[in-house]
């Protein structure tokens, strides 16, 4: 009974922690509103929400047994309740005592669950007492006005170009579900449209064996005639000839090969019935599954107004902290976008606008010296763009960026070169914003000046494949641009082949499919080059971005080589492959926590064929093609096709992702690769084959990683076997054991680069 109680209790309180929520953000804007001196009539409105929100949550509090939250909305009650009688007014330290309060509530709301310390029931007790007291009409001195929210907004204060939200639509019927179910929904049904790709495989499939059976009728139609000849020779000559029983054997023959194009040809008809009703079965398939997988995604979807509703708060309190004044202006809440995008972007989005208070907008004394109005304005605009695709605008209207101390900073942390420096215009100095370390900032503080914050959201932003930018002219505006994709998981992707490896482009940096001849390759400052559009593209082989084995190009065999021309960050650049072979919806997969960050690796996903296929990360694929030596294209052009001689790796690891992850990139570089699931495993396969290396985790079960390196080096046959040890132990103790154990290498996993392990491989044999 006791255990039942004690669930029954956390329930409860799951239940109170969603209710309590929702009660304090309408608590919050409530008070933001009121604090824009509305007209009388919405005045009285506002009070009387907020009054029964309090009532409300105090009602809910007492029913779990939380007395600090009740205490605290009782005063609050008392409060609005003389405001109602009208027995006080509405004054800036009123607001900020109600703002106290609020946001002492939501410090309670984060551990309900735990023991109130002292100094907690002590906080407790003197907000009742202050909200008590201002009921006398007893108040604490304000800080200032500071903070203003607009939601609309005027010409003067939204920068050019920004849209006009619409009327938000009053909410329909809806009913509450757990985040969780939700996800798990989309999860399952995004997982059907790997069984749609393999319906549209297998009716690939049968219009091939459709064609392949009409090669067999052409043939038949060819040799038709001569077996009718057959026929008429043994009709008339058959009993003349001597050689009945031969003759009555081919006589069988012919029969037979009668009967045999019947039964082919109703084969074929059965065929034919087949792909058609696996043609009509994908079409329909599709079509059902294409239209859940889109109302799960929009049941997954949320406005922007759900991620918004804290900023007006988070503004007012921050801008007041720096002494400042600000307007809040918010555009397209009513944008909605998958729920995992707003919970992605919620800390970028809180690092930018945290940006345009302290870096950009200035205290009002300086903005009065420059002749502008001493409130400043922080935007935030939503638009959605292409039908798909989502951009955030957020904007100041301060000193803007100092691009002299953004050059500074990168020639200081040694991102440039003073030669490359002098080369770079305005907006190439910008991006280096991105960069962890570059900051504009004399001093570090809490809130800013560690440089960390847009290096944060870049890799947010590049972690939902979307871009980043920014704009910036001084003293009146400076815009950060986001564009990000409306939901997450499903894409649209391009399948490309090099040799006998397949990996997906997304056709997001997709921009043109081109063929590139022999004679159409330049070379410009040591680099190929192609031309687009009148413009010198850099040109470089997909394999060897990837560290692939270097094969010859195919303008040796083809008129034209294939070759993919993706964008990024304002950068064009073409890549060879060796075929181009369809364009399709993916469906991402992540490669898990063991292998969270792999260099030109974004994910994963599983054709119609069951084939495991990597999805490359373009920003990734861009860096490296600038990093790598530039291969002249004469001697491309007379190279031999080598196949390299392959070596054998043995892979120990006891977790299929990263088993399946690292079989993948040994192979992609052209390694024979052979798995074991674990130590004992592996020591049991190196008794009966041969390898050059072998790779293997630390942690598993039956044999570890160590006992499995000590085996080897104990076994004269293996003993001078080398061996890797990819593992997640990373403490100097792991480490001195690796080498006592005679491991050749020790990779760590949460720094785990493929590059990193191809090149020890390398060394090693």
């Amino acid at each position: 009974m006791v255990q039942k109680s004690d669930d029954f209790q956390k329930k409860l309180l799951a239940t109170f922690k969603v209710e309590a929520g929702e009660h304090l953000n309408a608590l919050s804007s409530g008070l933001i509103a009121l604090e824009q001196s509305p007209p009388a009539e919405k005045q009285s409105g506002l009070i009387e929400t907020i009054f029964r929100e309090a009532h409300s949550l105090k009602g809910a509090s007492r029913a779990v047994n939380l007395a600090e939250i009740e205490t605290i909305c009782q005063s609050l009650e008392s409060v609005f309740s003389s405001l109602k009688r009208k027995e006080i007014k509405l004054s800036p330290g009123l607001f900020d005592l109600l703002h106290k309060a609020v946001g002492a509530l939501g410090n309670l709301l984060l551990s309900v669950e735990a023991q109130r310390t002292a100094a907690e029931k002590s906080l407790v007790a003197q907000i009742a007492q202050e909200l008590e007291a201002a009921t006398k009409g007893v108040l604490p001195e304000p800080k200032g006005e500071g903070f203003k929210r607009t939601e609309q907004s005027s010409a003067a204060a939204v920068p050019e170009g920004l849209p006009v939200p619409a009327e938000r639509a009053l909410p329909a019927e809806t009913v509450r579900i757990r985040a969780g179910r939700l996800d798990s929904l989309l999860l399952q049904a995004e997982e059907l449209l790997s069984a749609k790709l393999t319906m549209k495989q297998r009716t690939s499939e049968l219009q091939n064996l459709k064609a392949t059976i009409g090669a067999w009728e052409k043939e038949w139609t060819r040799v038709h005639p001569a077996l009718r000849d057959v026929q008429k020779f043994l009709e008339t000559n058959g009993k003349q000839n001597g050689n009945g029983r031969q003759n009555a054997q081919i006589r069988s023959l012919v029969e037979f090969l009668d009967w045999n194009r019947s039964f082919v040809k109703s084969l074929v008809t059965a065929l034919d019935s087949l792909a058609k009703a696996a043609e009509q079965d994908h079409r329909s398939l599709g079509g059902m599954v294409d239209n859940l997988v889109e109302d799960v995604k929009r049941a997954c979807m949320l406005p922007f107004s759900s991620l918004l509703e804290i900023f007006p708060k988070f503004i007012r309190d921050l801008s007041r902290d720096q002494e400042k004044e600000v307007d809040w202006v918010s555009q397209g809440e009513e944008v909605q976008v998958d729920r995992r995008i707003l919970q992605e972007m919620k800390d970028p989005l809180l690092h930018l606008v945290r940006n345009c208070i302290d870096h950009g907008i200035e205290k009002p004394a300086e903005r009065t010296r420059k002749n502008k109005p001493s409130r400043g304005t922080v935007t935030v605009a939503i638009s959605q763009r292409d039908g798909n695709k989502v951009e955030i605008l957020v904007s100041d209207d301060g000193s803007g960026i100092d691009v002299a101390k953004v050059r500074a900073a990168a020639l200081k942390l040694g991102i440039i070169t003073s030669e490359q420096e002098k080369a770079l215009d305005e907006q190439q100095v910008l991006s280096f914003l991105f960069h962890s370390g570059i900051s504009t900032s004399p001093i570090i503080t809490d809130i800013s000046g560690r440089g960390l914050g847009l290096a944060i959201v870049w890799e947010k932003v590049e972690k939902l494949s979307g871009t980043v930018s920014v704009e910036s002219h001084p003293d009146r505006v400076t815009t950060f641009r986001i564009v990000l994709p409306l939901t997450l998981a499903t894409f649209r992707g391009v399948l490309v082949r090099l040799d006998e490896h397949r990996f997906v482009i997304p056709t997001a940096h997709v921009e043109r499919v081109v063929g590139v001849s022999k004679e159409g390759i330049k070379t410009v400052e040591n680099r190929e080059t192609i031309e687009l559009d009148g413009q010198a593209v850099s040109l470089v082989r997909l394999a060897s971005v990837l560290e692939l084995p270097h094969k010859a190009i195919g303008t040796e065999t083809a008129a034209k080589a294939p070759a993919v021309v993706l964008s990024s960050a304002g950068k064009r650049i073409a890549f060879l492959v060796d075929e181009i072979s369809a364009e399709q919806e993916v469906l991402v997969k992540s490669l898990g926590p063991q292998l969270s960050r792999v260099r030109n690796v974004a994910g994963a996903t599983v054709l119609g064929t069951g084939k495991v296929v990597p999805i490359l990360n373009v920003p990734d694929l861009m860096q490296s093609a600038m990093r790598i030596a530039p291969i002249p294209a004469a001697a491309d052009a007379v190279a031999e096709k080598i196949e390299p001689t392959r070596k054998a790796i043995l892979v120990a690891e006891d977790s299929i992702t990263a088993r399946t992850l690292l079989k993948n990139i040994l192979e992609s570089a052209g390694y024979s690769v052979k798995t074991a699931v674990d130590g004992l495993d592996a020591f049991t396969t190196l008794r009966t084959e041969d390898f050059d290396l072998v790779v293997s985790d630390v942690d598993m079960p039956r044999m570890s990683g160590f006992d499995l390196t000590a085996k080897i080096r104990a076994d004269k046959k293996v003993s001078e076997l080398p061996v890797v040890l990819v593992t997640a132990l990373e403490s100097r103790q792991d480490r001195e054991r690796g080498i006592d154990v005679g491991a050749n290498a020790y990779i760590v996993k949460s720094s785990f680069d493929q590059s990193n392990l191809l090149e020890v491989i390398r060394r090693l044999i």
